[in-house]
């Protein structure tokens, strides 16, 4: 069982892409997109704002399954908000693949890759957040 509402978190080298559940867990939507240098600061004051009982952070994992830099750069963010909300509960998911479903599907309903750049982000952390409910039999 899930605690709502979740934070999703897609951490890239110069973005970093939010999503979240909705306070009973029944819609993932887009947050928001912040700049890495501020993101620290920025997602605290949502998780703030919007209470989050679990953050779920996508692993950029390497085609052999192992961990590379930037996934030891989205860890090194993560203990650093968990440090600051000690009290809520996280876990990561693999994200290979998340901006390339994410682009395919923004490009479904129109949005083409140059006008992708704003959104990006947050529609690979709905992606991420899917699946960690999907893992969890909370997305039919």
């Amino acid at each position: 069982m899930v605690n709502h509402p979740v934070l999703a978190i897609d951490h890239g080298d110069a973005r970093i892409g939010l999503a979240c559940t909705d306070a009973i867990g029944i819609a993932v939507h887009p947050l928001a997109t912040v700049p890495k240098k501020s993101g620290l600061e920025e997602v605290s004051e949502y998780i703030r704002q919007k209470q989050f009982q679990h953050i779920v952070v996508g692993l950029p994992l390497l085609k052999d399954g192992s961990e590379g830099d930037s996934a030891e750069k989205a860890r090194a963010f993560t203990e650093a908000l968990t440090a600051a909300f000690p009290a809520i509960s996280c876990s990561y998911i693999d994200e290979s693949f998340t901006t390339v479903d994410a682009a395919a599907k923004l490009h479904q309903v129109g949005i083409n890759a140059k006008k992708q750049k704003g959104i990006i982000d947050q529609a690979a952390a709905m992606e991420i957040l899917n699946r960690y409910l999907e893992e969890n039999g909370e997305l039919y």
